[in-house]
């Protein structure tokens, strides 16, 4: 034994020797190699991606906060004389911007009492509840390869059905609601179900059709909000009477609140949509398509069938979406109560990378802008544009995830660096 200790003894040393004997910089680049691996496999990773999207876009949000200030621009006009007192102020500016933001959509510290404190919270939940439903269903058309644009006029068709039945019919408490609710995933699902028939029977592009059935569904209540049978009000002004209390959805905290069960359906609707794109049959066939129909077609499925209910079912969530915008806080249809819901959506399901997870996080963010933006205005003068602004650059960003790691320098995909291709090039030249 012992000899086999002395044996062993001259080569544990001769390593340690060769390790510190090893030249400087080799720990320096098997770091190095560690760092681009790590931001390699960040790089290839969708949500740091988006996430970087949103600081993009802050970034941005700030810089156009300091241009349009009226007193950093007073700042400017004596800016080599005090370069301290133009940074201060900006910084300042952009601060109580962002803070208000803040406080306006999740807690403001500065309330005086606690209710009015977590009051903001609820507000963004309640702004998102649409926004999430809608984008789910436009969602489900991305996984599935088709674009699905119509998510306002599908709206508009939930508003209606779920409108009409909510004001033009006495039913009891719950079955009223129930109902309602069940024409606005109706009428979502017939609107969206026009153009996934089309779709799935003539090939017709669905990006067209859907676009062209959100204007008609936008002529379609206006003209229906001009007849007596339909908004069954005397009232000179193009909306309906207000749905009945027993067709409302219920609200969650009570007075002082606005926030209702919507919220409730737009998580009961998460875990239903992945469900069905992750563990389902029908699932794993509307994925199959949006990967390759003509594979799916030779596996057996039945394209066409799973076309046309891609656009039913992303059409009935927004509907639904329309449908709880309704009945839990506006309670009258207007022309313009769908706003610019079914084209947010679009935005939603993109920066959720159409994952249902996801989507609900982006619902929430896009519901907190808005919700934060009106304090926002309100107390620092902010234009609430600076809003829409955050949420372009967020969808260009999401749409050219190769710009965002180029302002990052992150590594593409294929793990090689900006200075790595650089010096690839270089060689090339030399070599031709």
């Amino acid at each position: 034994m012992s000899e086999q200790n002395e044996k062993t003894q001259p080569k544990e040393s001769a390593a340690d020797s060769s390790a510190e004997g090893s030249p400087p910089g080799a720990a320096l680049k098997e770091a190095e190699g560690r760092l681009h691996h790590a931001l390699r496999e960040l790089s290839q990773t969708s949500w740091v991606i988006s996430l970087l999207a949103v600081v993009v876009a802050l970034a941005v949000g700030g810089l156009l906060i300091i241009a349009a200030h009226p007193q950093v621009q007073s700042t400017a006009s004596y800016f080599f004389a005090r370069p301290a007192d133009f940074f201060t102020t900006s910084f300042q500016v952009v601060r109580d911007a962002y803070s208000s933001l803040f406080r306006g959509a999740v807690y403001d510290w500065q309330a005086p009492t606690l209710q009015r404190s977590i009051r903001p919270i609820t507000e963004t939940l309640v702004y998102a509840v649409p926004l999430i439903l809608a984008g789910l269903g436009i969602a489900i058309g991305f996984r599935s390869g088709m674009l699905n644009i119509g998510g306002q006029g599908q709206i508009i068709l939930g508003v209606t059905f779920a409108g009409f039945i909510g004001y033009a019919m006495d039913l009891p408490v719950g079955a009223h609601l129930l109902l309602a609710l069940m024409g606005g995933i109706l009428g979502g699902a017939i609107w969206g179900g026009i153009a996934g028939v089309l779709k799935a029977r003539t090939g017709a592009n669905e990006v067209i059709v859907t676009i062209m059935l959100n204007n008609i569904a936008l002529y379609l209540l206006a003209w229906l909000l001009r007849q007596q049978w339909f908004v069954q009000t005397g009232s000179n002004q193009p909306q309906s009477s207000p749905v009945d209390e027993s067709a409302r959805l219920f609200s969650l905290f009570g007075a002082g609140f606005r926030l209702h069960a919507g919220i409730i359906l737009a998580i009961a609707a998460t875990f239903f949509v992945w469900w069905l794109m992750e563990r389902s049959t029908l699932g794993f066939e509307l994925r199959a398509i949006g990967e390759n129909p003509d594979a799916a077609r030779t596996a057996g499925v039945n394209v066409a069938k799973a076309t046309a209910l891609v656009l039913i079912i992303g059409g009935a969530l927004c509907g639904l979406g329309g449908a709880a915008h309704l009945l839990g806080t506006e309670y009258r249809i207007t022309a313009g109560i769908a706003g610019t819901i079914g084209f947010d959506a679009i935005t939603v399901a993109l920066l959720g990378r159409s994952k249902p997870l996801g989507t609900f996080l982006a619902g929430v963010l896009f519901g907190g802008l808005k919700a934060g933006g009106v304090l926002m205005q309100a107390q620092t003068g902010t234009p609430i544009d600076i809003v829409l602004v955050l949420q372009s650059v967020i969808v260009l960003l999401i749409a050219a995830p190769p710009l965002v790691r180029a302002i990052f320098f992150l590594p593409r995909p294929d793990g090689r660096s900006r200075s790595r291709r650089r010096r690839e090039k270089q060689a090339e030249e030399v070599a031709a």
